[in-house]
């Protein structure tokens, strides 16, 4: 799988990790989102038996997509190429495919540290992403940052740097 961002970022994971040696293109994650939120009502007719016809049906999101941003310790500092895919990522949300998608931003931390520490570092790692994002042209009311802390490591080992990382997730509400 292709990793939009290696060493140092990475975008909203959705499922398994990525090779550290490939980028995704801007239409590749404008075609993995838009097939991953409810675009509203369309029109049209539906020619097949009526299981294949069935709008009532779930959609499954795709899955294999794997972006993150991650951090050094200690900091919430957008490293030179957090803020190349971070480009990438901001091209795909001007697209007019997903002018509607509204995304959350997820700060975390690894387990150094106290509980309200972590809390503080993984807000203003939100805030940076956001912030980036938003003089990147993207409007703040499509981003809901938040911090979580050390509450939901990546990884088993919760002193992995895995674990110090921004995620942005679609937002389905």
């Amino acid at each position: 799988m292709k990793r939009l961002l290696t060493t140092a970022a990475v975008l909203a994971a959705l499922s398994a990790p990525a090779s550290a040696d490939t980028e995704y293109t801007t239409e590749e994650l404008v075609d993995f989102f838009v097939n991953s939120i409810d675009m509203g009502a369309t029109r049209g007719i539906c020619i097949g038996t009526a299981q294949e016809c069935d709008t009532s049906a779930t959609p499954v999101a795709p899955q294999g997509l794997d972006m993150r941003i991650n951090f050094e310790l200690d900091s919430a500092e957008l490293t030179q190429e957090a803020q190349e895919s971070l480009k990438v990522f901001a091209l795909m949300m001007q697209d007019e495919r997903l002018e509607i998608a509204r995304f959350v931003v997820e700060g975390h931390t690894d387990a150094r540290g106290s509980e309200g520490y972590n809390l503080d570092l993984s807000d203003a790692r939100a805030a940076s992403v956001s912030k980036f994002l938003t003089d990147q042209g993207i409007s703040d009311e499509r981003l809901s940052a938040i911090g979580l802390g050390k509450t939901q490591p990546r990884v088993a080992d919760e002193f992995d740097p895995e674990n110090r990382r921004v995620e942005l997730r679609i937002d389905l509400r």
